[in-house]
């Protein structure tokens, strides 16, 4: 297995995971007259830990509904993606899915998982790498929302594919979707292709279940972004004086994750203080559901084409084939 990090000239836009750009970012975010927080900075060690927790909840059916759909359509997608494809995984997690495409594809030229937590790409890459000796794996560190140069494979690949499970997407609104799906497809070049998961529009109680956990693991998650805050900022957040909140937003078509401030209180970070009145939230995630059809005439925005989709047996989910004209 060999680690990529891109050189610095390749990425015109700092990487996410380095100090100064989370620092920019956070500010931004505080300073606005409606507080948010970028979701991509859920995921320090910690926070991707508490995130393969919330995969394995009652509440969560997102993970359990796309891993039905992939054990039971595996073989006919490695089939749509055909042999010696470059498989690049987009935030490639614990990467079990992406185990039930690479026993179904032939011949896979190599396989490159993208992440933003190194600790955690890197551990899963090499699980995956220990499992299959003779796949080429290439970790690639970088953030998929910005700019970054694939590894060259040993082997020439016959197309470029991207993997983008779970509902990922959803955390972009229209317009940096439409951006993020552009940039897979100059990635994947004409002829390349795309696997996507998206969770569909479905009974609100449901939708807020699963972001609403009995167990607290979601808070724990929402909360985490504030100890991150606080470890490598400096900032001085009472984390105990905020407590998590997921509402769905029936206008927008969205989970929105809040941190809600339980007391007027003030929080400084670098030179600047920051106050929260009793009730004021940092928006910190929205997950936007999906309408398939709907999904099906936005695509070519982007520069892609549906071509399948398999959904469950509930409509909760669906994974969606996409080619590259």
């Amino acid at each position: 297995m060999k680690f990529i990090e891109p050189p610095d000239e390749t990425v015109p836009v700092p990487r996410a995971v380095e100090t100064d750009q989370f620092r920019v970012d956070v500010l931004r975010g505080l300073r606005r007259p409606a507080k948010e927080l970028p979701c991509k900075y859920f995921y320090d060690e910690t926070g991707s830990r508490l995130f393969e927790q919330i995969c394995e909840l009652e509440e969560y059916y997102l993970t359990r509904t796309e891993l039905t759909i992939m054990r039971k359509h595996a073989s006919e997608m490695a089939e749509l993606l055909g042999p010696d494809c470059l498989l690049v995984e987009y935030g490639s997690g614990s990467s079990v899915k992406t185990r039930l495409l690479l026993d179904r594809l032939k011949r896979v030229a190599a396989y490159v998982p993208l992440d933003v937590s190194r600790e955690h790409l890197l551990r899963s890459a090499g699980r995956l790498a220990a499992r299959y000796p003779n796949l080429e794996v290439l970790p690639l560190w970088a953030d998929f929302t910005g700019a970054f140069r694939l590894p060259v494979p040993s082997r020439r690949p016959a197309r470029r594919v991207v993997y983008f499970p779970g509902s990922t997407l959803g955390n972009f609104d229209a317009q940096a979707a439409t951006l993020l799906l552009a940039g897979v497809a100059r990635l994947c070049g004409p002829g390349g292709a795309m696997l996507l998961g998206i969770d569909l529009k479905k009974d609100v109680r449901i939708l807020e279940l699963a972001y609403n956990d009995a167990k607290g693991v979601t808070a724990a998650f929402n909360l985490n972004l504030l100890t991150r805050i606080n470890r490598e900022l400096g900032a001085n957040f009472d984390v105990a004086a905020f407590r998590h909140r997921a509402p769905y937003n029936r206008v927008l078509g969205c989970i929105e994750m809040h941190l809600v401030s339980l007391r007027p209180q003030q929080v400084r970070l670098a030179d600047e203080v920051f106050s929260f009145a009793e009730g004021e939230f940092i928006l910190s995630e929205r997950s936007f559901k999906y309408d398939l059809d709907e999904f099906r005439a936005w695509a070519p925005r982007a520069g892609l084409r549906v071509e399948r989709a398999w959904v469950d047996g509930r409509n909760y989910f669906a994974v969606v084939y996409l080619t590259v004209p």
